[in-house]
């Protein structure tokens, strides 16, 4: 056991009761809690329509398929980001295009870079939110109005975050949010579509319920006694118990995104005289979910960069690497390309604790710790 975990959930007494209720209505499946859930998720990012389903990779799958990708369609995605972002563009046979990253100091996929890589089969651009820190959106919004992209916001570490004051997912044609086990808002599995367009809704609704036109949930209810199957769907339900966990997160995320502010600060605070580091989004300044603290050592490789986490387990305090670089892995050689910001982040970024409960004082152990190893 680490002295001092990567992350620790924010779970209580209130989301074990809300499971048990739920469990005691009788009625587990999608249902009421679920249409809670999304309505109470929508409110809170003043969006028309939010869709909760099984996780934020099939999130990603109908999100290509409601705007438009097909095989053979290019799209514009980072590198630098969890796999599952590029899985859901094989999911629809079509060809990811790496972009590379902004700087050291912003690991989000670059503007420029995304201009660079259009070609006539670009249909679709996803961004990825990395941390909880807005990508350059007014940028690539503008870029995908001239050449008539869709924009696919994956948003999984930015619950409530902030680009100029709009919420992170609300900004292109479609939102992605993950509630895993490990994120700001968890619910062990799970994950929300956010999107303004009702076609797009509409269609959402059908698609991760096998194409059905009502679900159980209403013809229990007496509101339709049959149904049709209009599209080949899916299984991507969300269930009543995951959503009813949903529900008491969504109640305390605001707390906690301001006490990981508080965190942030700490670290800013503790490293800010700590020469062979950069610490990226250091002058951040729109609200940010702080989903993620990374750090970027200036000297050495990734062996350089292992040997200091494993020196830190040793100290009792868990890091991650967020993350490797998708255009490395076996199954995506063929679709790689040169990005050599990409390259030197993955082999000096280090992932320090972030979550809510961290104290100062562990902060300061952390930090102290670091800077005796570099």
């Amino acid at each position: 056991m680490y002295k001092i975990p990567l992350f620790d959930l924010n779970f209580d007494e209130k989301e074990e009761q809300a499971a048990l209720e739920t469990i005691q209505s009788k009625w587990i499946s999608t249902g009421p809690k679920t249409a809670a859930f999304e309505a109470k998720f929508a409110g809170m990012l003043s969006v028309k329509h939010a869709i909760a389903l099984s996780n934020c990779t099939v999130s990603l799958h109908l999100a290509l398929k409601l705007v438009g990708v097909e095989a053979g369609d290019e799209v514009i995605c980072p590198s630098l980001t969890f796999v599952a972002t590029v899985n859901a563009i094989r999911y629809v046979n079509a060809v990811p295009v790496f972009g590379d990253v902004v700087s050291y100091e912003n690991p989000t996929i670059s503007a420029e870079d995304i201009r660079k890589k259009i070609t006539p089969k670009t249909k679709a651009i996803i961004v990825m939110h990395y941390g909880g820190f807005a990508c350059d959106m007014d940028t690539i919004m503008a870029i995908a109005k001239e050449h008539d992209l869709k924009v696919i916001e994956d948003a999984c570490h930015g619950p409530l975050a902030e680009y100029k004051r709009r919420k992170l997912g609300t900004i292109g044609d479609v939102g992605c949010f993950s509630f895993f086990s490990n994120k700001n808002i968890s619910t062990g599995e799970g994950g929300m579509l956010i999107t303004n367009n009702d076609d797009y809704a509409a269609r959402t609704k059908l698609l991760r319920s096998h194409g059905m036109t009502s679900m159980s949930y209403e013809r229990a209810k007496g509101h339709s006694t049959a149904y049709d199957v209009v599209e080949l769907g899916y299984n991507y339900r969300m269930d009543d118990i995951h959503s009813s966990i949903g529900i008491v997160q969504l109640d305390k995320i605001q707390a906690d995104l301001e006490k990981r502010a508080e965190v942030r600060t700490a670290y800013l605070n503790a490293l800010n005289d700590v020469s062979g580091i950069i610490i990226p989004f250091a002058d951040y300044t729109d609200f940010n979910s702080n989903y993620i603290f990374p750090i970027v050592l200036t000297d050495g490789d990734a062996e350089r960069r292992d040997a200091i986490r494993a020196q830190l387990a040793e100290a009792g305090i868990q890091t991650s690497m967020h993350y490797p670089a998708v255009h490395h892995f076996s199954i995506y050689q063929e679709f790689a390309s040169e990005l050599p910001v990409t390259d030197f982040l993955v082999d000096h970024l280090i992932t320090l604790p972030m979550y809510s409960k961290l104290t100062v004082e562990q902060v300061n152990y952390i930090s102290e710790t670091l800077k005796k190893l570099i």
